[in-house]
């Protein structure tokens, strides 16, 4: 993968900020807006950015879903159906504080426990929302649980999913509008079986969007009144986004409220997609598209505008599925901030990719994570962890600088 330079800042926004201050220009967000919560820092070319993993947990089985709480402990989902605690003074907690074995289908590698986030009132409620195939069948499942009471916890919504077991996307994550974001894949195999990515009329292949604070009739959850297909004939009112194949990792960015999402491709390439809070609606293309490239004519329609991803990446040199990440807003590396930070599975490249003031993008690879990267979180502070999957690993991630050399050229 080559490495693209940032560009230099634009000249509107470096005029802005001497006029503001002579301090150096604060992390910008692509508005030209400053980063809630950011100091007067730089951002450094990605370029000059790479990334050091520590292991810091092990004994993990097939960890699959990583979110921070509170009061900075750590819930990591195993995809057998455990939630497991870690604390960076205490370490892994042996014994699950979840356990929804007993519920979960595990029958195909990529069944089993998907996703969990803590309620926005976790610190009140303990409530966790989860994803999950259920058993018998493998039914895409959306749930909420008070932590260690499995015999508490409440279906909120489901998308039967049988045929094949693969293709379950599972991120489930809060948005900074209070609602809850689910995402789904197209129902599995090859080549969109079903044809779903463009049906509005399942919830495969999508991304949802709920109020799980209110029930509405004979449903535990509202349909936001702005979601986009709301009095659609034909369509499902919980879709947020479509055209998706498996978007089994995505992050909400808290700063601007953005997705950034991680599409598994299937031959041609991977892609990473910024979805920005008015972009309800929005079609990803599949399987019209795989990314840019077209897939299949037959789903394409004149009349209809696809979305490109920001950033997509092909099979060559042991790439094979995007692992989507997030938006790193710590404060450990204040240069680094802003910047999106993905990998893939197989090569365990890391990507980083950063909205430009113009509207483009600055992309990068920046080094590598340990083997097998199923997910990208962070703890209470917006610092880095990745999981590694058949190793059973958590590992703590940082930036380091890398200075150029002289001649501008980087000296990696």
């Amino acid at each position: 993968m080559s490495r693209l330079r940032c560009r230099p800042a634009a000249l509107l926004a470096g005029l802005l900020v001497l006029a503001l201050s002579a301090f150096p220009s604060p992390s910008l967000l692509a508005d030209g807006t400053a980063a809630a919560g950011t100091s007067q820092t730089r951002a450094v070319p990605l370029a000059e950015l790479t990334v050091v993993s520590e292991r810091v947990a092990s004994g993990l089985r097939r960890p699959i879903a990583i979110t921070g709480l509170p009061d900075g402990r750590m819930l990591i989902a195993e995809k057998d159906g455990t939630v497991r605690v870690y604390h960076p003074d205490t370490g892994l907690a042996a014994e699950p504080v979840l356990d929804l074995t007993a519920r979960t289908d595990t029958s195909d590698n990529e069944r089993g426990l998907l996703g969990i986030t803590p309620a926005p009132d976790f610190a009140r409620t303990g409530i966790l929302y989860v994803a999950y195939t259920s058993l018998p069948a493998g039914t895409l499942t959306l749930a909420r649980v008070p932590l260690g009471a499995p015999d508490r916890l409440q279906v909120l919504l489901t998308q039967a999913h049988a045929e094949y077991g693969n293709h379950n996307g599972g991120q489930v994550a809060f948005g900074r509008d209070g609602y809850l974001y689910w995402s789904t894949g197209d129902g599995g195999h090859a080549n969109d079986p079903f044809k779903t990515g463009q049906d509005l009329g399942t919830l495969l292949g999508k991304i949802v969007r709920i109020d799980v604070k209110r029930a509405c009739g004979a449903l535990p959850y509202c349909v936001p009144r702005g979601n986009p297909f709301v009095g659609v004939p034909g369509a499902r009112p919980e879709i947020w986004l479509y055209g998706l194949r498996n978007p089994w990792r995505f992050s909400i960015d808290h700063v601007d409220g953005s997705l950034w999402i991680g599409d598994v491709g299937q031959g041609l390439v991977e892609e990473i997609n910024h979805i920005r809070p008015w972009q309800g609606g929005a079609n990803l293309g599949w399987s019209c598209r795989e990314g840019t490239p077209v897939f299949d004519p037959q789903q394409c329609r004149p009349d209809v505008r696809y979305t490109d991803p920001v950033f997509e990446y092909d099979h060559y040199n042991d790439n094979c599925s995007v692992t989507g990440g997030v938006v790193y807003r710590g404060s450990r590396t204040p240069e680094a901030r802003g910047t999106y930070v993905a990998s893939d599975y197989c090569s365990t490249r890391v990507f980083a990719v950063r909205p430009r003031l113009d509207g483009g993008y600055d992309t990068a690879t920046i080094g590598n994570f340990p083997t097998q990267p199923t997910a990208i979180g962070t703890d209470v502070h917006g610092e880095l962890y990745v999981l590694s999957d058949l190793p059973g690993w958590l590992n703590r991630v940082r930036f380091e600088r890398v200075r150029p050399a002289l001649g501008g050229v980087s000296n990696r």
